[in-house]
């Protein structure tokens, strides 16, 4: 008979080989350039639009390809939050303006995935905050989301933030902030609140946003594709 000791040690170990080939599926596709690494777009329940933002991926991969030298797929996988095929993306990204619902399988498997070295970025596209905060409480019942300092690594990767988080779009005249949840001491989630930065990463064409902004949104972009991929 298993008791718990066991099955605490069997997670444990299960969680490290996990995050063994999180590692070094990472480190494959940064050193060689292979084209295997994808990022992926949450597809959650609960009635908020995350399907906004079509382009901004895409331009985002291809933005990575060009500055970091990676291979990203530029071919965006939606997948659910309760879908084995969560394990096969490195970066995950969810945005909206509405509600946000995980069930409690989902909320177990999103959880799983983060553990093992998983990276999730939640872009604030204007309403998420309350939604999103409660989901996320959901995954990580014992994390709060705090408020990142300017020395924090995530602004420091190729491009330099000194002042943290850039300001992509006006919503409420507050200032952008980036928050996190803090697993064991490693960000598994980056959350930029009145910022807006998936809407700077869409075609020019859609919001009108000047060079100077869209070149922000997508260098802070590419800081945090490449933390989630070396660290």
């Amino acid at each position: 008979m298993i008791n718990d000791v066991q099955l605490t040690m069997k997670k444990e170990i299960k969680y490290s080989l996990i995050l063994f080939g999180f590692l070094l599926f990472a480190f494959s596709s940064f050193s060689q350039g292979k084209t295997t690494a994808k990022i992926g777009l949450l597809k959650y329940k609960g009635g908020g639009d995350w399907y906004a933002n079509p382009t901004s991926l895409p331009n985002l991969a291809k933005f990575c390809n060009q500055q970091l030298h990676l291979n990203l797929s530029t071919d965006i996988g939606e997948i659910e939050p309760g879908s084995a095929e969560l394990f096969n993306y490195s970066f995950v990204h969810i945005t909206g303006h509405g509600n946000i619902i995980f069930t409690d399988q989902e909320a177990a498997n999103l959880r799983t995935y983060l553990m093992a070295g998983g990276f999730l970025h939640v872009s604030d596209n204007f309403g998420i905050d309350p939604f999103i905060r409660k989901a996320m409480k959901k995954v990580f019942p014992e994390l709060d989301f705090i408020e990142l300092p300017h020395s924090h690594p995530v602004y420091h990767q190729k491009y330099d933030f000194p002042n943290g988080l850039p300001k992509i779009h006006e919503h409420e005249k507050k200032s952008a902030q980036g928050f996190g949840l803090i697993y064991q001491g490693r960000l598994v989630c980056f959350y930029d609140y009145e910022c807006d930065l998936g809407d700077g990463w869409e075609d020019q064409s859609v919001h009108k946003d000047s060079d100077e902004n869209r070149q922000k949104a997508l260098k802070m972009g590419a800081n945090l594709v490449q933390y989630a991929f070396t660290k």
